[in-house]
């Protein structure tokens, strides 16, 4: 497997991302309903400043895809999307592909990166739940009912710090999770 960037003018790979991410998602109703939403959002990741890296077979194919885009002027880069081709799931090309975000960013002069994981397919313990008054007690009791994805990256180290209720409607949440990838660096403001 070999990992680079994913560029707009290879159309054939642009379309083979765009179906892989379809794929990928297909679990849940909302996201990317159609391929042109799909290649609408491989197409946003060439904008600049943003992380567009695709993880290749041997035959040179798309099997893994995984965006980031920047924040808080570069500090921070949000992981978004990633998806592995569901034939190639398991095989660690999405531990790869984040580990190779993460490079990216730091190399770009980010400290963190975040993202959020949302659970519209009753995926934890938060599906259905009114989470409030107390958001602190469910992320403390957080549980994986069905193969949600956050405990794959709390596995690539990165820890929950919110959720956001009601995200995607009534008891459906965004799990918010964070990863410090960069050096501390002294304050060059006043």
């Amino acid at each position: 497997m070999t990992i680079t960037d994913l560029r707009a003018a290879d159309t054939g790979r642009v379309e083979q991302v765009a179906v892989l991410l379809r794929e990928a998602f297909q679990h849940i109703p909302a996201a990317w309903e159609t391929l042109a939403d799909a290649r609408n959002e491989v197409g946003e990741s060439f904008a600049p400043d943003r992380i567009s890296r695709v993880a290749l077979d041997d035959k040179g194919d798309a099997v893994g895809w995984v965006g980031g885009i920047p924040q808080y002027d570069g500090n921070v880069y949000e992981l978004h999307p990633l998806a592995i081709k569901p034939s190639h799931q398991g095989r660690g090309i999405g531990r790869a592909l984040v580990a190779d975000l993460e490079e990216q960013a730091r190399r770009r002069g980010a400290i963190t990166v975040v993202l959020g994981s949302d659970d519209e397919f009753d995926g934890t313990n938060l599906s259905g739940q009114d989470l409030y008054p107390d958001i602190a007690a469910w992320i403390t009791n957080i549980k994986n009912i069905r193969n949600h994805p956050y405990e794959f990256y709390q596995k690539c180290g990165y820890v929950i710090y919110g959720i956001v209720p009601d995200a995607n409607g009534f008891g459906k949440p965004d799990i918010m999770m964070a990863k410090r990838v960069g050096e501390k660096r002294r304050n060059t403001h006043g």
